[in-house]
């Protein structure tokens, strides 16, 4: 008589107070700046913690064999990473180390096609593994305090996680506008690599203030981290920079995984940009969570007649992302504002109004829309590279939006890249025909600033060479209305020496 086995969700278990100092947290999906950061914040709150390998080409392919085929490429990719960790540990350790001495976390959410799956994914592979017994955790992403299977999600961790999410951000952006422009090959991914180690130990060895309040309290007055990334700006003020050279710039923007990762998974296409003669502005991972902190403002607004204590809520969660922008704000600083600002969330909304409706969620939303139009009227970039994984619902509905914007901005230089993971010649020489035009953009640009000033090549050099400093990577340029880094340049000298 056949036994029928009726399905039974997955539930992991416990990871017990005693086991902590054995159990290694395993985790992913971020740069590999942001996880190094991430892994300092978790050691200093008593967990083992180890990220999982960089994303691999392979990983497609692996990740193919046990979830659905028709899976976006994030999900497929990440699925597959996970895949190859347990597949490569259990020949190292052993089935019984990998099932005791690991255990991976994840972020859950209510995306509704691909992030609110992952962990469904994930669970694909464990069956396909035979690893049921492998635990896997998923947690709250706007919770500041979570227990989710014996690892403790508390307010001291969340907060300094957060600074660690900051800090990658503000290093990234340090990167990408600092590597076209060095002198020197590698110097930038040295100071990268020593930077990012330096804030590691500094994230890891936070001093405790307290459970909660007071941790809160001093997270927000701190000057602990500021300290940290003004150590880590000498690294970077070594750097000499040649802001002469006549880049286009590309604004990336997107599904969240595409545009933040940096590897196989989306053929690799910051670098490739860069050797193709751009600078490129990389997408922060806290405008995303600038973004959920807006929308649920905007969705209290919207319930306002339903709402108990709206009022005091509605000022609760104004404060919090007031509070927000103020430590992000204070840690550029320390790197004398050469980080970009975060957008102003009020002005992507109105700006992607006309378009799309800012209550519809899933994926980027609004954004996709509001930060091209952002950054193309406000002339942050001569080109958007907008990067969506084959057959992602809600970004379908944002690049249908664009075809409208762009019927009214039809001189906004727009490459939508629908990423399949092994579709790169033709994704990249998509992206070329439209970088084509940007780099034609940049160079009339510059001619046009420095025909305005009357300078030379030589009185910029002659000038960078009475005044040294302004050829450090650390130098704040001001931005004159010009898209590219070399036009404000020129109109920054000419200013200094007069001549504007």
């Amino acid at each position: 008589m056949e036994v029928v086995q009726h399905y039974r969700a997955y539930r992991p278990r416990p990871i017990k107070r005693e086991e902590r100092d054995k159990v290694t947290i395993v985790f992913g999906g971020l740069t590999w700046k942001h996880e190094r950061l991430i892994q300092g914040a978790l050691e200093n709150a008593g967990y083992r913690a180890k990220p999982l390998p960089q994303i691999k080409r392979i990983d497609l392919d692996i990740g193919k064999e046990y979830i659905d085929t028709g899976a976006c490429c994030p999900t497929t990719f990440t699925a597959g990473n996970l895949a190859r960790f347990l597949i490569e540990t259990e020949k190292k350790e052993g089935r019984d180390k990998l099932k005791e001495r690991y255990a991976f976390v994840t972020i859950g959410a209510c995306g509704p096609c691909r992030f609110g799956q992952y962990h469904e994914s994930y669970e694909r592979v464990l069956e396909g593994l035979n690893l049921r017994e492998f635990r896997i955790f998923l947690l709250d992403l706007l919770q500041l305090e979570q227990n989710e299977g014996g690892i403790e999600i508390t307010v001291p961790l969340t907060l300094n996680l957060v600074h660690a999410m900051f800090i990658g951000d503000l290093l990234t952006d340090m990167e990408y506008a600092t590597r076209p422009y060095e002198k020197v090959p590698g110097e930038t991914d040295r100071a990268m690599k020593e930077s990012v180690e330096i804030l590691y130990e500094a994230l890891k060895k936070r001093p405790n203030k307290g459970k909660k309040w007071g941790s809160f309290l001093w997270h927000i007055t701190t000057d602990y981290y500021v300290k940290a990334l003004r150590e880590v700006r000498k690294l970077w003020e070594e750097i000499e920079v040649d802001r002469l050279r006549v880049k286009p710039k590309v604004k990336i923007t997107g599904e969240f995984w595409l545009q933040t990762h940096e590897g196989d998974g989306n053929y690799n296409i910051k670098r490739w940009l860069e050797k193709e003669g751009a600078e490129v502005i990389p997408p922060p991972v806290a405008v995303w969570m600038d973004y959920l902190l807006h929308m649920f403002l905007w969705r209290l607004e919207e319930s306002k007649e339903f709402t108990d204590k709206y009022y005091l809520k509605k000022l609760a969660v104004k404060t919090i992302i007031k509070l927000y922008h103020f430590v992000y704000n204070r840690l550029r600083r320390a790197l004398n504002n050469i980080p970009n600002e975060l957008p102003p969330q009020g002005k992507l909304r109105e700006l992607a109004k006309p378009y799309f409706h800012y209550l519809l969620a899933g994926g980027e939303g609004f954004m996709l829309i509001g930060k091209a139009l952002y950054a193309h009227l406000n002339r942050h970039a001569h080109m958007i590279c907008e990067l969506s994984p084959y057959g992602c619902m809600p970004n379908t509905m944002s690049i249908g939006a664009m075809q409208a914007v762009l019927g009214k901005h039809p001189d906004l230089l727009y490459a939508p890249i629908e990423v399949k993971g092994d579709s790169e010649v033709h994704a990249l020489s998509r992206c070329q025909m439209i970088l084509t035009e940007a780099k034609k953009r940049a160079v009339k640009e510059f001619e046009e600033v420095m025909e305005r000033t009357k300078l030379t090549e030589e009185d910029i050099r002659n000038y960078e060479e009475e005044n040294p400093e302004i050829k450090k990577a650390t130098y704040k340029v001001p931005h004159y209305g010009y898209a590219g880094t070399a036009a404000n340049y020129v109109m920054h000298i000419a200013k200094l020496m007069g001549r504007a």
